[in-house]
């Protein structure tokens, strides 16, 4: 849900209590949104996010691990200059307003002074803002004197804050008390709870939805008029976290129990699952599409380049009929006069012996003539004996681009794109991301799709690298399987010397078809054999095999 200020003022106490008295070691940005503070608490170590993201702004601590930016911006050094090692004296909200106020005491050699980490929450206008005493030192997101703004965010200006809403504050009960009068006269004749919440979301500051829904429920519960009771709840209501999920997955978190929510330890841990999970899935959707884009472009090109070679072939199939009339041509060159356009000759090379017509250049001698269609013909033949191997490259290089589609479209998660990147890297397709300086290279341990069944280890591969790499760990006599005519997984079983039972056999080939492009179909066909007559050709793209002596198995793909 939107961080309101309902859940703000819940948030900065929780914060308050947590990391007042704490010592900032290290500050780092992770991209051009989001500020990461490394705080000891004198107990142990946490993370605090900053995030002015305009899906996902928030102050909470975190566990997520995040790669800072290759070079460090300049707020984010910024803050390093004056707030490594400060103290943390407070964390409040500025008054019912969408803003966390982190206070500092930073000391050094010669001085002492206190300076404010204003962290304004408020969608795409989100910003973080470092001033002492009053004077801006600097800020994420920056304002030239030239825009058409009422607030100047420049080092050295004056902070100002935001201008506040044109809405009733929740502790105004006068206001209150007048509004709650006029919705009752605008719906003289009835109303229902939810025009009544939408009515106090559209005109009371400081209020999502669901916050306003859960005030008149709770009003109409404690049979209280609501201007007496919603400054009550927006103050003194206990947090009591809960993250409400469907199949799993994060869906919302709220500071009030909700239907459907499960309670949890803190509002920040709910905070950090739901954001977190946001944040992966948007990683995840914005990595695939980035790769398909990648494989479809290299298919397309693939495509292309065989489409014209396949024509030109069609071209050079007219080889033999060349030869065929210049031979009948030289057989004939009595018959030819100079200066003729065409000539039909009797065909000795047809079956049936029909005659055959065949163009002449006028400006040429009959000798030249037949000269001419065996210039065209070796011509052809040479096209011919280039093109074929040409032909079975590209068709190689297709089927390669949707094997690299097959994977990327049996990823689970973001973790599985690692190696289908690199692989793309490897073959020229993507362009290699720049390396940290000073960085090591981290190796990422292969992580295949594990499964048993009989007391038998089956490993799938998630991408053409790690199909090879699940060839080379293979014994001579496990089994390996993949599906016929269809992009899928390598999969072994791994025997270590005793016999497969059918029922491991189809267990692992339903597994087979399931991470596969027929996937979505049934009866799709799996061949397995011993992985010794699996071979892997010299210089071939990664992932492709051929293989011997195997047998066939039609199964409905299924994800155990």
């Amino acid at each position: 849900m939107p961080q309101d200020a309902f859940h703000i003022r819940r948030l900065s106490k929780e914060l308050n209590a947590l990391l007042t008295g704490g010592k900032i070691n290290r500050i780092s940005q992770v991209d051009k949104d989001e500020l990461t503070f490394i705080i000891y608490t004198g107990k142990s170590t946490v993370k605090l996010i900053l995030s002015t993201n305009a899906s996902n702004a928030r102050v909470c601590l975190s566990k997520t691990e995040k790669e800072p930016a290759l070079v460090a911006p300049n707020f984010c050094m910024l803050l390093r200059k004056h707030l490594q090692g400060a103290e943390i004296l407070k964390i409040e909200q500025k008054d019912f307003e969408r803003i966390i106020e982190i206070t500092f005491r930073c000391t050094s050699d010669f001085s002492e002074c206190e300076r404010v980490l204003h962290c304004e929450i408020m969608g795409k206008y989100s910003n973080i803002v470092l001033t002492e005493t009053g004077i801006v030192l600097g800020a994420l997101k920056t304002t030239a004197l030239l825009d058409d703004n009422h607030r100047v965010l420049l080092a050295g200006a004056r902070y100002e804050y935001p201008a506040p809403q044109d809405k009733i504050s929740p502790f105004d009960e006068a206001s209150m008390r007048a509004l709650e009068q006029n919705f009752y006269e605008m719906h003289a004749e009835g109303y229902d709870e939810e025009a009544f919440a939408r009515f106090l979301f559209e005109r009371v500051s400081g209020l999502a939805l669901p916050t306003a829904r859960e005030i008149v429920c709770r009003a109409a519960r404690v049979r209280m008029p609501l201007w007496a009771f919603i400054g009550e709840f927006c103050e003194n209501e206990p947090c009591q976290p809960c993250l409400k999920t469907e199949n799993g997955a994060p869906t919302d978190f709220f500071a009030f129990p909700v239907f459907g929510g499960s309670p949890m330890p803190s509002l920040c841990k709910a905070e950090d699952e739901f954001y977190s999970y946001r944040e992966n899935k948007k990683g995840f959707e914005d990595k695939k599409r980035r790769l398909e884009g990648a494989a479809r472009s290299l298919k397309k090109k693939a495509a292309k380049r065989l489409q014209e070679t396949l024509e030109r072939l069609k071209e050079a199939e007219r080889a033999e009929e060349n030869r065929i009339k210049g031979e009948l041509l030289t057989a004939n060159l009595y018959r030819i006069e100079k200066g003729m356009r065409h000539i039909e000759l009797e065909n000795w090379y047809s079956e049936t012996g029909e005659r055959i017509k065949i163009a002449l250049d006028p400006l040429l001698s009959p000798a030249k003539n037949a000269q001419k269609y065996f210039k065209a013909y070796n011509k052809q033949k040479r096209t011919k004996e280039i093109l074929t191997p040409m032909k079975t490259a590209e068709e190689a290089e297709l089927d390669y681009a949707d094997s690299v589609l097959a994977a990327i479209g049996a990823a689970d998660s973001a973790e599985d794109f690692k190696e289908i990147e690199t692989e793309l890297i490897e073959a020229g397709v993507l362009r290699a991301p720049k390396a940290r300086a000073g960085a090591k290279k981290k190796e990422t341990p292969v992580a295949f799709r594990e499964y048993e069944h009989d007391g038998m280890k089956i490993l799938l591969g998630r991408n053409n690298l790690q199909n090879d790499k699940l060839l080379r760990l293979a014994s001579p006599d496990d089994i390996w399987l993949h599906t016929q005519k269809y992009h899928s997984s390598h999969a072994i079983i791994f025997t270590e010397g005793r016999q497969v039972r059918d029922e491991t056999l189809l267990y692992a080939a339903e597994l087979c078809a399931y991470y596969s492009d027929g996937r979505g179909g049934d009866k799709i066909p799996v061949d397995y054999c011993k992985r010794k007559f699996v071979k892997k050709p010299s210089k071939s793209k990664a992932g492709f095999v051929i293989y011997t002596d195997y047998k066939t198995l039609l199964v409905t793909p299924k994800n155990r």
